[in-house]
């Protein structure tokens, strides 16, 4: 941002808004939100972008050092547009720290909870997780996630399966979900 104005250049600016734009139209895909009960709230969207980077990171944790720098700016470049739109929604300058605070230790629960699933390559596992995140004041019986669990098990094995050329010049793509 305003070292730029001082000569300090990231030569990694435009893998990462790359990368960042199509991880956020990857979170965004209509299907998440009609028919894996991913809900479309402000909350479900974090959430669903929170799973999408969580598989983007799991990929680039093997990445060579490029790939886990430009993976470094990208949590940078989540928690800023997190930063960005929490201030959209009216919340004050003086408690935007403790939410941002509270998001970041969502994210990082988050990331803890689906990646010991993941691990297992445990669907019921993940969906019980995905469950408790995406709809923890659920009325009733709760949505059972099995779906987008079955997606994000499918999705980080594509994952696994991308170039390292790929992961360095801002290029992984997540699988379209399917029914």
């Amino acid at each position: 941002m305003i070292f730029g104005l001082f000569g300090k250049k990231n030569g990694n600016a435009a893998i990462v808004a790359r990368q960042y734009d199509l991880l956020t139209r990857a979170a965004r895909r209509p299907l998440f939100y009609t028919e894996l009960e991913v809900p479309d709230t402000v909350m479900g969207r974090f959430e669903m972008l929170s799973a999408t980077l969580i598989l983007y990171f799991r990929r680039t944790r093997s990445a060579g050092r490029a790939g886990q720098e430009i993976a470094q700016e990208i949590i940078d470049a989540f928690f800023e547009d997190v930063d960005h739109s929490i201030r959209e929604l009216g919340i004050g300058d003086v408690s935007v720290p403790k939410k941002m605070k509270k998001l970041a230790s969502m994210f990082y629960g988050r990331l803890e909870s689906y990646a010991a699933a993941l691990d297992r390559q445990d669907a019921g596992e993940l969906a019980a997780a995905l469950r408790r995140n995406f709809h923890p004041n659920a009325g009733g019986p709760s949505p059972s996630m099995q779906g987008l669990a079955t997606y994000m098990l499918h999705a980080e094995a594509a994952l696994a399966e991308k170039a390292e050329d790929v992961v360095e010049t801002g290029r992984i793509e997540l699988p379209e979900p399917a029914v």
